[in-house]
């Protein structure tokens, strides 16, 4: 297993901040970061019927992480 304490600390640095996620899997999510672990990302985000939704992402799963400027 690898070990993802850089992906971890990345995410706990940007923690209360919009993010795009793309998984090895080929889903792209954007959220603020609501929640990070040693195992997992939750991201809140709104739904298609402008509620909010939460995505929880595995850590192990993440391709690429895009940051983005606090507005």
């Amino acid at each position: 297993m690898p070990n993802l304490q850089h992906v971890e600390n990345l995410l706990l640095r940007h923690r209360g901040q919009t993010i795009d996620v793309k998984t090895i899997s080929g889903g792209v999510y954007e959220g603020i970061i609501a929640d990070v672990t040693n195992d997992y990302v939750t991201l809140k985000r709104k739904g298609a019927n402008g509620e909010a939704d939460q995505v929880i992402i595995m850590l192990h799963s993440i391709e690429s992480i895009l940051t983005r400027d606090a507005r």
